[in-house]
């Protein structure tokens, strides 16, 4: 039985006033299926089939590890809509059937693993990106979905809020780099295929994401945050919790997605946040806190060396006036009212 709150999700999403017809018949391909921002895209497609919004549509999921995958999917497993395949996107692929859009969303997005797991991460999202658009290019994909990330804009983006054009320096040596690096020569792979091969492909640029399937060990602030209300612990915070960041509801975040594969320009990113969603991570805390006063649970400050997956950025709120002329508007926000 599925999740009531994923449910309702689902349901908005598909509500939205897109295109979905272009899917109709079609092969989806996503890369990462089972990660927190591209297990949506997954659902989407299923559930866009269930309402005969683009009937005759499959989604085939390309996975690193298959247990986890099924154990994420596991009210999916069997529909014949629907494919799961074990595969290390870094190693090439070749389909067994059509592909007619792709969704390229594998990556290590936790900052545990910048630290731990720098070639795991920087892998996929540069020989990942070449394999899947050299696949784009091949099979004629007419879209192709490149999942970057606000990281781009490095530690001081240029301005901020902060438009796609607004990048600042990001060291190569750094201990984060292999990740937002990473994103930019993915980019840069896209703009590359683009141009010289008329590969259809669009970039989104999440920041602060949070919603359904948000791994409480991610090791971002929101999960360690709702990891702590889980666990009956008080809020610490390692800092005096005056960096700010646009936190991002996934079902919004979802549509903006779909909205820039099926509306977006070619060759052009989009930011994609809840501008209005902008917090100090003090005040996210003190608001998850009032939301369980049963659990009697506060808000600590303990002043500690930060490890090398802390970001340096202070504020992070971007410019998503490109993403909004598409038609997009944020339905859920984290800010209170």
């Amino acid at each position: 039985m599925m999740n009531p709150i994923v449910d309702e999700d689902m349901n908005q999403i598909v509500s939205s006033p897109l295109p979905w017809n272009r899917l109709a018949g079609c092969t989806v391909l996503v890369s990462g299926a089972s990660g927190f921002l591209p297990a949506y895209m997954v659902e989407t497609v299923l559930r866009l089939n269930d309402t005969g919004l683009a009937p005759a549509s499959n989604v085939i999921g390309l996975v690193r590890n298959l247990a986890r995958a099924r154990e994420r999917f596991a009210g999916y497993l069997d529909r014949s809509d629907f494919t799961l395949i074990e595969h290390d996107v870094a190693k090439p692929w070749e389909p067994t059937g059509p592909v007619d859009w792709i969704v390229h969303a594998a990556s290590p997005a936790s900052p545990k693993n910048y630290i731990t797991d720098p070639v795991g991460t920087i892998a996929p999202n540069v020989a990942g990106t070449v394999h899947l658009l050299e696949l784009a290019r091949q099979l004629k994909a007419k879209g192709f979905l490149l999942f970057s990330s606000g990281e781009v804009y490095g530690p001081n983006p240029a301005r901020i809020p902060t438009a796609e054009a607004d990048y600042g320096p990001v060291d190569p040596l750094d201990v984060r780099s292999c990740y937002a690096e990473g994103k930019r020569a993915a980019e840069a792979l896209c703009a590359a295929w683009h141009r010289q091969y008329g590969v259809p492909v669009t970039i989104v640029r999440p920041f602060h994401t949070y919603g359904p399937g948000m791994r409480l060990d991610d090791g971002r602030v929101f999960a360690d945050f709702v990891r702590a209300i889980c666990e009956r612990r008080n809020l610490l915070l390692n800092s005096a919790g005056t960096a700010t960041r646009a936190f991002t509801y996934l079902a919004d975040a979802t549509v903006a997605y779909w909205t820039v594969l099926l509306r977006g320009e070619s060759g052009t990113a989009y930011n994609v946040a809840d501008d209005g969603g902008e917090m100090a991570i003090a005040d996210l805390a003190r608001l998850l806190v009032t939301l369980y006063p049963e659990r009697n649970l506060s808000v600590e400050f303990a002043v500690q060396t930060p490890d090398g997956a802390v970001s340096k950025l202070q504020r992070s709120c971007p410019n998503v006036s490109r993403l909004r002329a598409l038609g997009w508007a944020p339905t859920t926000t984290v800010a209170p009212a």
